[in-house]
């Protein structure tokens, strides 16, 4: 399968540069900028991505090109561009002042197949503090902005490219054309990476790789997991088997509707009612840390009891996806732990299984693309994200039987009328947060003092970044007057204005 490696330097852009590259159907791969692997026949050009570095540190990124400048198309953004002017003899100083934001690139030779289809004048994003002032005798100055006069070279020569611009970024006007004028165009890529493809050889390897074996799945109810569960079937159908456990923390009713969309679609389901041994557990705990590690330890516990009870199981099926697999390998190693994720990590040793990911090399929108391709219905392809530790993590304090029928019932409100308006499919995700603190009200001619909830609504693409929602005030306003008519125990509603970052998406 052809691709295109991508370099990454710790850029918080690195990413965009992978997403913008898939959509134009071409596969790729992020890897570490020092553990990139040896490039075989089926790589047709490399990306180098930006960096929060600066190429003039005594400890800047430095990348082994050996086996590729000048053998393969490369192309540097940004830092990318400034360590292929400074490494081979060019200069780069510190900006006068840091460039950020919008500019606009003149196109110095509309000849060359990188400026291919573009204006002589487009909008692009700068977002760097060094600037290259002097590049080598053999690279030649192909763009410029008022301010960056080399804000993009060409190598005479190779098929090198460096620019000092995001082309990824949305505000790069013409970003995309030029991503396709590398990727397709110099590279050659016949744009051959679409959900179809994926299906058909991803079930031709599941079958290859898993033959007559047993699987076992932990099934969520959410895409992820769906669409790893529906892929699996189509390759090895009956020897997959599937466990829902129900936390007692799902949405009202949601146990009972997933599991009959499941069973639906053929798959060999077993839902598992455990709801008395999580909210047991849970009794007395407000520590957030404390109740995800609680959740995911039971979770382990009721899976592989059920596992166990199956005979001959030699797999663990997975729904990870490749922002789990970018994170485990990232330049810096991973991130630190703004909060523990809830995933069925520790199930391998305890039940000598080996692991199957057949979604590792997706995004999320790819993952939902691919569900599409199989036929899943809209209602679980285009449901929202859910969080692993379900409701628990949305009432913040102690967790009660008492606090989840309320907050179950403020939350179905909520969904049923977004979905009623028209702006569920317009929302990345929503849910309700019950607060730990009660307010003064008024009903009727009684003094009230109950608890308060807050709506939460954003919009993001894979959750790394979100904003709110502009929800309309009579929409809003419909909701709040339902939720207080209706939910014994709520006499106030806020909405949340908080985008991330700075605020996370849930509240805990």
């Amino acid at each position: 399968m052809e691709k295109i490696l991508i370099l990454d330097f710790g850029s918080q852009f690195t990413q965009l540069i992978a997403r913008r590259v898939r959509e134009l159907n071409v596969y790729c791969e992020i890897h570490p900028y020092n553990r990139c692997p040896e490039p075989d026949a089926s790589v047709r050009g490399v990306i180098l991505s930006g960096s929060p570095c600066s190429v003039r540190d005594a400890q800047a990124p430095v990348p082994d090109l050996t086996r590729i400048k000048g053998r393969l198309p490369l192309l540097g953004v940004c830092y990318g561009a400034q360590y292929l002017a400074a490494a081979y003899g060019g200069e780069v100083k510190a900006a006068p002042s840091r460039e950020y934001g919008r500019a606009m690139l003149t196109v110095g030779d509309a000849s060359d197949p990188l400026m291919a289809g573009l204006p002589q004048t487009t909008q692009v994003w700068m977002s760097h503090g060094d600037t290259i002032t002097s590049v080598p005798a053999n690279y030649r100055l192909i763009a410029g902005t008022k301010d960056v006069p080399v804000a993009a070279f060409r190598v005479e020569g190779e098929q090198t490219w460096g620019i000092q611009f995001h082309p990824e970024v949305y505000h790069s006007t013409d970003g995309t054309q030029l991503l396709r004028n590398f990727v397709v165009g110099i590279c050659g890529c016949a744009q051959s990476w679409t959900p179809d493809s994926f299906v058909e050889s991803t079930v031709r390897d599941l079958r290859e790789k898993l033959g007559d074996d047993k699987v076992v799945l932990g099934l969520s109810g959410g895409v992820d997991s769906t669409v790893a569960a529906v892929l699996l079937h189509r390759a090895i159908g009956s020897n997959l088997h599937c466990i829902f456990v129900d936390s007692g923390l799902l949405r009202k009713n949601e146990f009972e509707e997933v599991l009959a969309s499941y069973r639906g679609m053929g798959l060999n389901v077993k839902g598992v009612n455990a709801a008395a041994k999580f909210l047991g557990d849970l009794a007395g705990v407000s520590d957030p840390e404390r109740k995800r590690k609680i959740i995911g330890r039971d979770f382990v516990e009721v899976f592989n009891e059920e596992a166990q009870q199956l005979t001959d199981v030699r797999w663990l099926a997975q729904g990870t996806i490749y922002p789990d697999v970018i994170e485990s390998c990232s330049v810096n190693g991973p991130s630190a732990t703004i909060k523990s994720h809830h995933n069925v990590g520790g199930l391998p040793e305890k039940m000598n299984l080996r692991i199957v990911e057949p979604l590792r090399l997706l995004f999320k929108d790819e993952v939902r693309r691919v569900g599409r391709s199989l036929g899943i219905s809209e209602q679980l392809i285009g449901r929202h994200p859910f969080p692993g530790p379900g409701l628990a993590i949305r009432i913040l304090g102690d967790i009660t039987p008492e606090k989840v029928e309320i907050l179950q019932n403020v939350d179905k409100i909520y969904i049923d009328a977004l979905r009623a308006a028209g702006l569920y499919d317009k929302v990345w995700q929503a849910g309700a947060v019950l607060l730990p603190v009660k307010s003064v009200g008024v009903m009727g001619d009684e003094r009230t003092y109950e608890s308060c909830v807050a709506l939460r609504a954003v919009t993001s693409t894979d959750g790394m970044t979100a904003d709110w929602v502009h929800l309309p005030y009579e929409f809003l306003a419909d909701v709040s007057n339902e939720i207080i008519n209706k939910v014994r125990g709520v006499n106030r509603v806020v909405y949340d204005i908080s985008s991330k970052p700075p605020a996370t998406i849930e509240w805990e």
